[in-house]
C-alpha cells in the first residue's frame, strides 16, 4: 500500500515519462513493420551482449552489466514497469508505511522460492541487507540502506547487525529508518537488495559470487566463465509469470565493435550500435516507434534513458580545488559536437545532473554545463593560467572497449582548443573503478543510470560527502544537511522543489561535468519479439519471447 503522497508522484513520473518518450520517437521507422504473430511462442536461448561485469552477487552490484545480470537472477521487494518506470510489486505483494514514513512494513509473497528450492522469508532480507552493510564485505552500494536506524553503526563496525530491520514472522519485513524518508519505497526496488539464502552463502563466498542462488526468474546453469559468458535458464518454480523464453546466454565480448559484428553474422540477438552507425543500423533494420520496443522491422532502440554521462573531477587534487579551472574545463566542451558526430543526434547535451524523464528535471540546471569558448578561456585566466600556461597536462582516463574513445577525443580537442593540454588513458572496466573508488585518477567519465527514478538518486550518492559513488571527492556541509533535509521531508511537491534547489548548489560548485543526456543505441535480431529495454537500460528478459 502507498501513501497518498506517492501517487502523486508516480502520477508526476508518469506525465514526464510520457513526454520523454514522444520527444525520443518523433521520427518513424524507416521500414515497414512486419505484421506481429499473434501467439506468444515458447522456448529458445537469448544472446545478449555485455561487457565484462564488476559482480554479479547482490553485495555489490554496482555498474550495468552485472546489473543486467543479477536482475535476471534476483527480485528485491519492489520493481518499475520497464516502459513507464511505475513502482510495482515484486517479492512484496504489498507494503505500507506510517505517518511519517519512518516505519516501513513489506509484506512478502507466500510461496516463493530460491533456486535451490527453499522458500524465501524475512530473515533471508535481513541477511541480505546486513551483508551489504557489514564493513568487512567492503560493499561499495552500501549508502542504498544509510537511512536505516543501525546502519551507521553496523557499517562503522560497532554493531553485528541492522538494528531497524526486524523479521516480523517469515513473511513480514519491518524497516524502521532513522528519520523520515518519503522515497525509500523506490529505493527497495534496487536489484542489490534482494534477498541471498544464508546457506549458500557461507560456506564460500567466493564460489556463490561466481554462480549466485536467487529468487528471480531465471537460475545459473554454471559458473560465470569470465570474460566468456554468463548462463542462466528460465526457473520453472518461479513465484511469479514464467518467463517465455528457456534461457538467455550472456556474451561477454571485448567491445562494442566485436559485438556488432557478430550480431551482423546472426550470432547475437541484442546488442549496442557502435559510433557512427547508428543511422545506417536504423535504415537496415527499422526504428522502434516507442524507442524501447523491438519487433521485427522495429529493431532499433533509440528512446531516452534516465541517465547521464558525465566526466569526473578528482575534487581532492589541488588543480580541481580551483572552481575556476573546473568552471573552465566544462565550458570548453561541446556537447552538441560530440551528441551529432558520435551519436548522429541521437543523445541530447546535458544541462544538469538529473535528465528527462525524473520527476523534478531543469532544464539549465547548471549553468556552466554549456559551450562558451570565450568564457572558458576567461576563467582559465581568472584561475591564474591564461591560455592554458602553466596548467599541467590532464590525463583522462576510461574503461576501453565501449565507444569512449570517440568521446574523449572530441573532448580532448576541445581543451586544446582552450590551451589545456591532455592525454588519454584507457583500461579494463572493474581496474577503472578501482581506480575511480581509489581517486588514484585525474579526470574520468562515467555514467549514472537510475537505480530508482527519483531525484535523490541522482544526488545524494553522486554527491553526499560519504557516499561510495562519490568519486569526485566533492564535499559540501551545506549540501548534505539539504539532501538529509530533503529525504526527511515527506510532502512530494516540497520535496522535488528542495532537490531542484540542491541541484543548482551543487551546480554552481561544478565537482563533475554533464555531457550528455544518454538514448539507447541498440539493435535486436528479427526473431526478437517484444524485446524490451527499459529507460533504466535493464532489459525485460520475462516478457520478450522469441521466433522459433
Amino acid at each position: 500500500m502507498r501513501s497518498r503522497s506517492s501517487k502523486w508522484l508516480m502520477a508526476a513520473l508518469s506525465i514526464v515519462l510520457v513526454a520523454a518518450m514522444l520527444f525520443a520517437t518523433g521520427c518513424a521507422p524507416q521500414q515497414e513493420p512486419a505484421e506481429p504473430q499473434e501467439e506468444v511462442q515458447k522456448g529458445g536461448t537469448l544472446s545478449f551482449f555485455i561487457s565484462e561485469p564488476a559482480f554479479i552477487d547482490p553485495f555489490n552490484l554496482q555498474e550495468s552489466e552485472g546489473t543486467q545480470v543479477g536482475q535476471a537472477l534476483f527480485d528485491s521487494l519492489v520493481t518499475f514497469d520497464p516502459i513507464t518506470s511505475e513502482i510495482v510489486p515484486a517479492a512484496a505483494a504489498s507494503w505500507e508505511s506510517n505517518e511519517d514514513a519512518t516505519v516501513w512494513t513489506f509484506n512478502l509473497v507466500e510461496g516463493a522460492t530460491f533456486h535451490n528450492g527453499r522458500e524465501v522469508t524475512a530473515e533471508d532480507f535481513k541477511f541480505a541487507w546486513e551483508r551489504i552493510a557489514n564493513p568487512d564485505n567492503k560493499s561499495e552500494i552500501s549508502y542504498h540502506l544509510s537511512a536505516i536506524k543501525g546502519f551507521e553503526e553496523m557499517a562503522s563496525g560497532a554493531a553485528t547487525e541492522i538494528a531497524g530491520v526486524r523479521a516480523v514472522d517469515d513473511l513480514t519485513l519491518e524497516v524502521t529508518l532513522s528519520y523520515a524518508f518519503a522515497d525509500f519505497e523506490f529505493v527497495v526496488g534496487h536489484p542489490a537488495l534482494a534477498p541471498v539464502p544464508r546457506e549458500e552463502v557461507e560456506p564460500d563466498p567466493a564460489a556463490f559470487g561466481a554462480k549466485p542462488i536467487g529468487n528471480g526468474p531465471f537460475r545459473m546453469t554454471e559458473p560465470w566463465a569470465r570474460d566468456q559468458f554468463i548462463k542462466v535458464e528460465r526457473f520453472e518454480d518461479y513465484y511469479g509469470t514464467a518467463p517465455n523464453i528457456d534461457a538467455v546466454e550472456f556474451r561477454i565480448l571485448a567491445d562494442m565493435d566485436t559485438a556488432f559484428l557478430e550480431f551482423q553474422a546472426g550470432n547475437l540477438d541484442f546488442t549496442q550500435i557502435p559510433s557512427g552507425q547508428i543511422d545506417a543500423t536504423v535504415e537496415q533494420y527499422g526504428r522502434s516507434p516507442d524507442g524501447y520496443t523491438a519487433n521485427p522491422a522495429e529493431q532499433v532502440l533509440l528512446g531516452n534513458e534516465s541517465a547521464t554521462y558525465y566526466l569526473l573531477m578528482n575534487n581532492t587534487q589541488e588543480v580541481f580545488q580551483n572552481p575556476q579551472v573546473r568552471e573552465a574545463l566544462s565550458l570548453a566542451i561541446n556537447r552538441q559536437a560530440i551528441c551529432d558526430i558520435v551519436f548522429e543526434g541521437t543523445r541530447t547535451p546535458a544541462t544538469g545532473i538529473v535528465p528527462p524523464g525524473i520527476v523534478g528535471f531543469t532544464e539549465g540546471a547548471w549553468e556552466n554545463s554549456r559551450y562558451d569558448v570565450d568564457a572558458a578561456k576567461a576563467a582559465l585566466t581568472e584561475a591564474g593560467f591564461p591560455n592554458g600556461d602553466g596548467l599541467p597536462p590532464i590525463v583522462l582516463e576510461y574503461n576501453s572497449g565501449s565507444g569512449h574513445e570517440d568521446i574523449l577525443q572530441l573532448v580532448q580537442n576541445d581543451l586544446a582548443a582552450v590551451g589545456i593540454e591532455s592525454e588519454l588513458k584507457g583500461m579494463e572496466w572493474a581496474a577503472y573503478l578501482d581506480r575511480l573508488s581509489d581517486r588514484t585518477y585525474q579526470m574520468g567519465r562515467l555514467g549514472w543510470v537510475a537505480d530508482y527514478p527519483i531525484m535523490d538518486n541522482f544526488l545524494y550518492p553522486l554527491f553526499q560527502s560519504g557516499s561510495a559513488d562519490n568519486f569526485a571527492g566533492y564535499s559540501n556541509d551545506e549540501v548534505d544537511a539539504m539532501l538529509t533535509q530533503a529525504r526527511q521531508t515527506v510532502d512530494d511537491a516540497e520535496r522535488v522543489a528542495l532537490y531542484q534547489e540542491i541541484e543548482a548548489a551543487v551546480g554552481a560548485d561544478m565537482p563533475v561535468i554533464p555531457l550528455m543526456f544518454y538514448s539507447h543505441t541498440r539493435v535486436a535480431s528479427e526473431r526478437v519479439r517484444d524485446g524490451v529495454m527499459s529507460p533504466k537500460g535493464l532489459f525485460a528478459f520475462e516478457s520478450v519471447w522469441l521466433a522459433q
